[in-house]
């Protein structure tokens, strides 16, 4: 058994981005409230109040990334990384706090309508506000897209969906500043509480799948899979499964050999492999099981759950390579 990893490897900490959304939720929470007091908007209270929640969410992943970025211990063998999911799950409920807070407003100011005052400061201060979270979103967003870190993912969607949210309620305040019509205001407010309900649902799907250990990506899978179908030497594989864990990335895969090899050359292949493995996924953590080709219990713990492989269909074991094999080769 070969589980070839690079121990030394460094955990990147992530806490200055999470910093940096803290700082932008503040600053946009004081812009946007002060321009609800300022025009008296529900869309822009709308707007406030998902601040609020960045805020919040931006706490949340600081604390998530603050603890993924301790190293592996005694406790957490496999270090902390599952913890940025618990944050992105956070955060999706707390967008539909915010969903619930918008369209309740949303559906009061309908009932009774108010008109609306000092527009055009109101709207400028709310467009900085946004530009604000536009540009701290882009960045968070391909951190987390460079890190492979749902934390900073969800805090950049989020952030990202905030604008929207904005540009939103900022052609509901502008056609009400137009048209005079007030009623433009909540129902504005109220098509981006549904928006964004959404978005919060995206959000709880992707953090749950994490957490119930999802296989890689289609296209990491394909790199796996082809480089196990170049293997030559009479040597086939078997039972791949691959997940995903935070940022870190893992498979494990069995290894069939011929029974006349030492450990010394079946363990010296498995390494091969995985450095093979590791080049075309980089960071991939490898587990190779390997077992003789001839033995018919090597074919009795192919899990349930597993990446297809290429089958062999070559009937000579000695003559298997490259194979996926699912049952053992018959004569």
């Amino acid at each position: 058994m070969s589980n070839h990893e690079s121990d030394s490897r460094q955990i990147v900490n992530l806490t200055k981005f999470a910093w940096l959304s803290v700082a932008a939720a503040v600053t946009t929470i004081v812009l946007k409230t002060g321009a609800f007091l300022l025009t008296g908007s529900v869309g822009l209270l709308s707007d406030a109040a998902e601040s609020s929640v960045n805020l919040i969410a931006a706490v949340v992943a600081l604390f998530a990334l603050v603890q993924a970025a301790k190293p592996a211990d005694s406790r957490y063998t496999y270090g902390r990384s599952k913890v940025e999911y618990f944050s992105a799950a956070v955060e999706g409920a707390m967008i539909f706090a915010a969903a619930a807070v918008i369209i309740f407003t949303a559906i009061e100011r309908i009932l009774n309508p108010a008109s609306l005052e000092n527009l055009g400061i109101g709207l400028a201060v709310s467009v900085f506000a946004s530009l604000i979270n536009a540009a701290v979103g882009t960045v968070l967003l391909r951190a987390g897209k460079t890190y492979r870190s749902p934390t900073l993912k969800a805090d950049g969607m989020h952030l990202l969906t905030d604008v929207v949210t904005s540009v939103g309620v900022l052609v509901g305040v502008g056609l009400v500043a137009l048209t005079g019509w007030n009623l433009l205001d909540p129902i504005v407010a109220l098509l981006v509480g549904i928006n964004i309900t959404v978005t919060g649902v995206r959000l709880i799907r992707s953090s749950l799948s994490g957490l119930m250990d999802v296989t890689l990506p289609e296209e990491q899978n394909n790199a796996i899979v082809s480089v196990l179908a170049a293997q030559g030497d009479g040597i086939s594989f078997h039972g791949l499964q691959t997940r995903s864990s935070g940022r870190d990335s893992f498979a494990n895969v069995d290894m069939l050999v011929p029974g006349s090899w030492s450990v010394k050359e079946g363990h010296e292949r498995a390494e091969d492999v995985i450095d093979q493995l590791r080049a075309a996924v980089p960071g991939l953590r490898v587990l190779i099981h390997v077992e003789p080709i001839e033995d018919p219990r090597s074919y009795d713990d192919i899990p349930d759950g597993f990446v297809p492989l290429p089958v062999d269909h070559t009937e000579d074991p000695e003559e298997a390579s490259g194979a996926g094999l699912s049952e053992p080769p018959t004569s």
